[in-house]
């Protein structure tokens, strides 16, 4: 892969893993600040509250997956990644300053919920502009293993967020970490943010946008993506599955680790860090994999997998009881989301021409993600509540199962042109493949 190729992975990955950053510590931190801002009562209850807030962030994501997506699918990949990082710098300076009920009352609560909107926003069309710009600016026939590149930094963006909860941890009282500390991270985010902003502005748009002959008043529109509604909900349903175990094993895992395994925070804090950083190094190997055997074989893996374990490794990490045990368990969850984060971002790039490609992976994929990824630690906090925990177990299993229909039925992507992936018209979609 050439020098330019690499600059513009870095590029677009170092904003990826800020922009994560900044989403992610809002779950790794919740356990600290979830009595900040609701009256203090059951600590499950304060998590449900902060995770709902957290879940109306993903219900964010179509919007900004529609207002970005078009952004980026007729101004550029460039344009709409510079927008999305700013987004993200206001909220997270948003986070870092909001009043706590004891100074505010629900003042606070609303002040965060306007800044997980806006980080709602920016993530949905972050995801979508990251992965267009990873596969048009990789060489074809390694876009599986620079795309992957996507989840390295989305991964590296949490692991930065809890290496950070441990160095404070082991810096800070508890008291200290519950009053204030919980703010340190939304002010590195902000910071960090701005950096990437000026980063972004010299960063080079694809060649592959810069050729695309498509109308200019088509592109990025919703007629546009309507002639290509197959793909759109292919893309819902493949993401259905990897989106709900994918945070299962990440924002919700060390919750579940002390919530309801009993680990104490620190432990648990440290067995998601540890795993989260062997994921992270697992995620370009299985996408050069899927250069050399193709896309499909990897997702039918994960979703066959996420079937069958989910409910024995959920199950069993209830009572691991210690470090070493949660470890292993972790880690045979992430190997196995492995067969869909590595490669998912290419694939759905690989669906659609250039002159929709940014919008046709941003709005179905954010409504997936707002129905399933989002909701997910409110289910299982839901299941907990109730008494019936093991009822989230067989629901990720049962999305995985969804899922895997889709990969089975969806075509080989592998090696399409993304130049010449065609464009519909109205007409052909009822005599199309």
């Amino acid at each position: 892969m050439g020098r330019q190729h690499w600059k513009k992975i870095w590029v677009g990955s170092a904003g990826n893993m800020v922009e994560w950053f900044d989403w992610f510590v809002y779950a790794s931190f919740a356990t600290y600040f979830a009595g900040a801002f609701f009256p203090s009562g059951n600590p499950t209850a304060q998590l449900m509250n902060t995770a709902g807030i957290f879940a109306v962030g993903f219900f964010m994501r179509p919007v900004g997956g529609w207002l970005l997506g078009r952004v980026g699918d007729r101004k550029g990949r460039k344009a709409a990644l510079t927008l999305t990082v700013t987004l993200m710098s206001a909220s997270a300076i948003l986070i870092a300053v909001a009043p706590t009920y004891a100074v505010a009352g629900y003042g606070g609560a609303l002040v965060l919920l306007v800044a997980r909107l806006l980080q709602g926003l920016s993530v949905g069309g972050e995801y979508a502009a990251s992965a267009t710009y990873l596969t048009e600016a990789s060489d074809p026939r390694r876009r599986g293993f620079a795309s992957s590149f996507q989840y390295v930094s989305m991964t590296a963006g949490q692991i930065v967020g809890l290496g950070l909860l441990i160095i404070l941890q082991r810096t800070m009282s508890d008291g200290a970490l519950h009053g204030y500390g919980w703010r340190i991270p939304f002010v590195v985010g902000a910071l960090g943010a701005a950096v990437v902003f000026y980063l972004r502005r010299s960063m080079l748009e694809t060649e592959v946008y810069e050729e695309d002959t498509s109308h200019a008043e088509e592109r990025g529109t919703l007629r546009a993506l309507w002639r290509h509604r197959r793909e759109a909900f292919l893309v819902v349903a493949l993401t259905m599955g990897g989106t709900v175990a994918y945070y299962t094993y990440t924002t919700y895992l060390t919750k579940y680790l002390s919530n309801s395994a009993g680990l104490s925070k620190q432990t648990a804090t440290l067995v998601s860090f540890t795993a989260l950083i062997v994921f992270a190094c697992l995620q370009p190997l299985a996408g050069a994999l899927s250069d050399r055997i193709g896309r499909r074989p990897l997702l039918i893996t994960f979703a066959v997998g996420s079937t069958v374990l989910t409910v024995p490794i959920m199950t069993l990490l209830k009572h691991a009881g210690g470090y070493w045990p949660a470890l292993g368990l972790a880690l045979l969850a992430l190997v196995v989301v492995t067969g869909y984060t590595s490669i998912n971002a290419c694939v759905k790039a690989e669906l659609f021409p250039t002159g929709v490609r940014a919008l046709g992976v941003a709005l179905p994929y954010a409504v997936a993600n707002a129905l399933f990824g989002g909701t997910a630690e409110y289910v299982a906090l839901w299941f907990k509540k109730a008494g019936i925990e093991s009822g989230f177990y067989w629901y990720v299993a049962g999305c995985a199962a969804v899922s895997l229909v889709a990969y089975v039925a969806m075509r080989e992507t592998r090696d399409l042109d993304l130049a010449r992936v065609r464009d519909r018209t109205d007409s052909s979609l009822t005599t199309a493949s």
